[in-house]
């Protein structure tokens, strides 16, 4: 089950960490990713969705096929977006809609 406080937290803190640790990019890698939702105190449960906003769209297959082959990318975003919008909060998270 999704928490609400969790997924908010990768939508507003997770891409200023990155910045902060890696400095401004399109993309990050998921070692990036990884080393910052562990270290920065993210829920680790989440990391999907960490990959599904930071990763280029090549590396993102790849990584969630090795890494969790259990999930289905658009079922994802789709349950993340049903869900979000039950609080009527997107923020940076909109971007899982496209």
């Amino acid at each position: 089950m999704f928490k609400y406080w969790a997924i908010k937290k990768y939508g507003t803190k997770l891409l200023p960490k990155l910045r902060k640790r890696y400095g401004e990019q399109h993309c990050y890698t998921a070692s990036q990713l990884r080393a910052t939702v562990y270290q920065c105190d993210f829920n680790p449960q989440y990391l999907p969705l960490g990959y599904i906003l930071f990763l280029n769209e090549s590396e993102l297959k790849q990584v969630l096929d090795a890494e969790f082959p259990e999930i289905s990318i658009p079922c994802y975003k789709k349950e993340l977006t049903d869900f979000l919008n039950g609080y009527k909060y997107q923020g940076y998270l909109q971007v899982l809609s496209h």
